[in-house]
């Protein structure tokens, strides 16, 4: 059996749409172990989603794909009920694909929970996302190497990945990671600057005047002495702007891309959101 037949095969589409009233989940296919929870409407009319993946982890073998698409005048959250965990592998790659889209007039926030990296893990994954003009994203990526927490490092292992965006039909953005390691010494484990975590949150569409305001909260970060366990920097190339970040743990960088998220969306409408209660449990 090939690599790609050995494991889950999953694969789920959703297509978010305006009612008039709110948006709706119109379009909703799947396959395999990936499913949504039915939506919710904490704040009015922003449809919040809760992307599940019902085995609790991601072996070699599996292959996820994942696509969402906002149309115009929708405004879609996204986010996972918590980690997704990928396992120690016996040598096979667990693969993870996603393509989003967003229509003109289109509002995505695409705010899953970390994704944490086993030692002996094989990972290969990417991230595609097209933003029409006119539209509107936030989003990010948060990868733990190994379990800090419990003082496990990635010591053995390998994950792959990249991630694009377009604007328009403009390629502006298109990045990687690599990191690998096959040493039995803790000692020479993979490492990010001996930060276990590695994130990066993207802005495209209607940025006059954010950059500052990110700016601000890093700079608020640093007078409140988290450098020591997290450090994170912003830029800003025609319209996207991406902030990256190193952290020793989830909690301080998932309250700073929070943060972040919440000024955002208070830019973009005035108004000031709840994180989902999800993120809560």
């Amino acid at each position: 059996m090939s690599e790609n037949q050995s494991g889950w095969q999953a694969e789920i589409r959703l297509g978010f749409a305006d009612r008039g009233d709110k948006t709706v989940l119109r379009e909703r296919s799947q396959k395999g172990p990936l499913a949504v929870q039915r939506p919710l409407y904490p704040e009015g009319p922003v449809c919040h989603t809760y992307l599940l993946h019902p085995p609790g982890g991601v072996v070699g073998g599996d292959q996820l794909t994942i696509q969402a698409q906002v149309s115009e005048r929708a405004h879609a959250l996204v986010t996972t009920p918590g980690a997704t965990k990928f396992y120690r592998s016996a040598g096979q790659y667990a693969r993870q694909h996603q393509v989003l889209r967003v229509a003109p007039d289109a509002v995505l926030e695409w705010l899953p929970q970390e994704n944490i990296h086993f030692p002996g893990a094989q990972v290969r994954f990417s991230t595609d996302i097209h933003i029409a003009p006119g539209g509107r994203f936030i989003g990010w990526e948060m990868h733990c190497f190994g379990r800090p927490a419990l003082n496990e490092c990635f010591n053995v292992g390998h994950v792959f990945g990249n991630c694009r965006v377009f604007l328009g039909e403009t390629l502006m953005l298109a990045e990687g990671i690599n990191l690998e390691t096959q040493s039995a010494d803790p000692a020479r484990a993979a490492s990010l600057r001996d930060f276990a975590m590695n994130a990066t949150l993207l802005i495209a569409g209607d940025t006059e005047g954010l950059l500052t305001v990110v700016q601000d909260l890093l700079n608020q970060q640093k007078l409140a002495g988290n450098q020591s366990n997290t450090i994170a920097g912003v830029t800003e190339i025609d319209g996207l702007i991406a902030v990256r970040a190193l952290a020793q743990g989830t909690e301080p960088l998932f309250q700073l891309f929070t943060r972040i998220w919440q000024h955002t969306r208070a830019h973009w409408y005035g108004t000031w959101p709840l994180p989902p209660r999800i993120w809560a449990t």
